[in-house]
């Protein structure tokens, strides 16, 4: 494990299961909201082997989990989650791809769990919408734009 940098820690990590979905949240979280601004915010490529700078507020990790087998996929996840910790952070959004099309078992619940055990929670939320990639969800459904996905 990487240990814990010195001063200012990252306020909040992210776990993508892909390069996509990272670099989108990683875009998002930087822009935020105006007029003030986003979180000085950085893209990891994989588990980084070293601290993150001392001026990252963000930190997005990309991983390749999506279409791996489920094993593998948590245990990267599970990486990547112990690195942001020892950054420091204090809130962890798992980006899923929000069309679902991971393996054919699935990736999403068994990584989704293993984060919530790790990180010992109780309930999380999952949400794939994300309007500015025109998914949203209405009674329960995704959409594309106008389209049921």
């Amino acid at each position: 494990m990487v240990s814990a940098k010195k001063g200012k820690v990252v306020l909040l990590g992210v776990i993508a299961d892909d390069f996509t979905g990272a670099s989108d949240i990683a875009n998002t979280i930087a822009k935020g909201v105006a007029p003030n601004g986003g979180l000085r915010t950085a893209q990891f490529l994989g588990v980084p082997k070293t601290a993150a700078s001392a001026d990252v507020e963000a930190g997005v990790v990309a991983l390749k989990s999506r279409t791996i087998p489920v094993e593998e996929a948590v245990a990267q996840s599970l990486d990547a989650l112990n690195w942001l910790l020892a950054q420091g952070c204090r809130q962890i959004v798992f980006k899923y791809c929000s069309t679902f099309d991971s393996t054919r078992d699935g990736n999403i619940g068994p990584v989704g769990e293993a984060l919530a055990a790790a990180l010992d929670v109780k309930s999380v939320v999952a949400c794939p919408a994300f309007p500015g990639a025109g998914r949203t969800v209405y009674m329960a459904h995704l959409f594309v734009h106008d389209r049921l996905l």
